[in-house]
């Protein structure tokens, strides 16, 4: 379509809600264009809002049905709404819990594809990975996974080092070294790995011996230690990391798919780079394939605490009992006050990128973001990176940054990722595969190396449940083997991000 056909082109614009006090522009508006009845009183981008009504300062405004901030000064019908004139406001939790809907999805009987290992956990993928206790041998595992760049070696789909920027300099006890210590063990014993080679410095904090006691593991044949001051220094620990990882292939080799119900499987959900659209079409789509996952037996983790942040109560009302309901409420306590120590505010969040695609306020974008949850009951509440046992819809605790959140997802046990963007991500992770899910129709040709699944024929009325079915259909492909683009490209090397919390001296 050319320039001028698009400006030809008929104004569109969304009500997502009858109450809702605002439209979103499918089409940029000029001052004086018209749509749905509604002048424009200056130029607006397209994606973002265009005000239905007068709006008196202190007013509440709607969006999906629901308060999405408070206007700063008086709003006219035909105005833009943004964050020159709208703002969080006041917000109270509550605890309002209903049943479950009537409607949620029949089980399929879905299958894959995966690797079942001896705790009875089944793998999508079989890595083998080079994990470090401590920063201090970040070095040598990237050197020994270096060894074996970019080779196959029969079903195993290759070898990755996993290092980070904490092991010490950190107190032994409290929040730090315990996230720390989760995140190490759930990637040590995660099942797409065939096996781990974890490597310590020596005398850091993060002792492997501890490790493994507290998780009640032991080395074995799939589980390979060893410390750089006990081999003799760097290259010596090279050299021996090198013939471990070698062992490791061989016996990982042996592994082959089998076909399992999906009920195995564990699906993250993130978004990142978010746009206006993000809630409109990726993660409703993405929400309904979260239910037929959860239908077939399996699980699904939300995570991102500061991310729900104005739209929590929706979350709230899903608890299938008060302790879960409490759970959560603990965790947003502990963010309310993890930020005001720090003297920032939950509202900080969206990003500027966010706020160029349309979105406003926390609220706003919190209110998108749950859509990728579906709507079946919340089953558990876990900490960052706690192996989560329960089937169906899980919150687990983690920042809103999508390497960090993701790395405490994988940790947790999911075995498939499932990312939604709008301005667009170049997110990968491994040994979890992950594929990216574009909310608009310019995203999805622009970066198309990089999106998996186009979401935009939503807004040319498209059925979200469909696009739901085939989001779920290419995550069950995606188990069985079937590459992602971000895999295609490489990622997954530098995206395991632990949360460094509590403090470093």
């Amino acid at each position: 379509m050319s320039a001028t056909d698009n400006k030809l082109a008929e104004p569109r614009a969304l009500k997502l809600h009858p109450d809702d006090d605002v439209l979103v522009l499918l089409s940029p508006l000029e001052q004086g264009d018209e749509v749905d009845g509604v002048r424009a009183a200056q130029a607006i981008p397209q994606g973002h809002k265009l005000a239905v009504r007068d709006i008196a300062a202190g007013d509440k405004v709607h969006k999906f049905g629901q308060v999405i901030g408070t206007a700063t000064r008086p709003i006219a019908r035909g105005e833009q709404v943004h964050d020159h004139n709208l703002t969080v406001g006041s917000f109270e939790r509550v605890v309002d819990r209903v049943p479950p809907p009537n409607d949620l999805p029949s089980a399929t009987g879905a299958t894959f594809k995966g690797f079942v290992r001896a705790d009875g956990r089944v793998g999508t993928r079989n890595f083998i990975g080079v994990l470090t206790s401590v920063n201090c041998s970040a070095t040598v595992a990237r050197r020994i996974a270096d060894s074996f760049a970019d080779q196959r070696f029969g079903s195993v789909d290759g070898v990755a080092a996993f290092t980070h920027s904490s092991g010490c300099g950190m107190s032994g006890t409290g929040e730090g070294i315990d996230t720390l210590e989760r995140t190490l063990a759930g990637y040590a014993t995660h099942p797409n790995f065939g096996g781990i080679l974890l490597i310590g410095l020596g005398c850091e904090v993060a002792q492997i011996g501890t490790l493994l006691d507290r998780f009640g593991l032991a080395p074995g044949p799939r589980l390979r230690t060893m410390t750089i001051q006990e081999a003799g220094g760097t290259a010596k620990a090279i050299d021996r990391g090198r013939q471990l990882v070698r062992e490791l292939i061989e016996e990982a080799q042996a592994d082959t798919r089998v076909d399992v119900s999906a009920s195995h499987l564990t699906l993250g959900l993130q978004c990142g780079g978010s746009d206006s659209w993000s809630g409109v079409t990726a993660n409703p789509a993405l929400g309904v394939a979260a239910d037929l996952l959860i239908a077939d037996g399996g699980t699904a983790i939300l995570s991102e605490t500061p991310e729900i942040s104005g739209a929590e109560n929706l979350l709230l009302r899903r608890a299938v009992s008060q302790d879960v309901a409490e759970k959560l409420l603990q965790r947003l306590a502990w963010w309310d006050d993890y930020a005001a120590k720090n003297g920032a505010q939950l509202n900080n969040n969206p990003s500027p990128g966010n706020k160029a695609g349309g979105l406003t306020t926390i609220y706003e974008k919190s209110l998108g973001a749950i859509a990728k949850a579906g709507r079946s009951p919340l089953v558990d509440v876990a900490l960052y990176a706690e192996r989560v046992r329960a089937k169906g819809l899980v919150f687990m605790d983690s920042p809103g940054f999508d390497p960090c959140s993701a790395t405490g997802q994988i940790a947790s046990g999911a075995n498939i990722l499932a990312f939604t963007t709008g301005r667009g991500s170049v997110f990968g992770s491994k040994p979890t595969p992950c594929i990216k899910l574009a909310s608009n129709a310019a995203l999805a040709a622009n970066m198309d190396d990089d999106m998996d699944v186009d979401c935009s024929p939503i807004l040319d009325g498209a059925s979200i449940e469909e696009a739901g079915r085939q989001i779920y259909e290419r995550l069950l492909d995606l188990a069985s083997g079937q590459q992602s683009k971000s895999e295609a490209l490489g990622f997954g090397d530098s995206e395991f991000v632990p949360w460094n919390i509590g403090a470093w001296m």
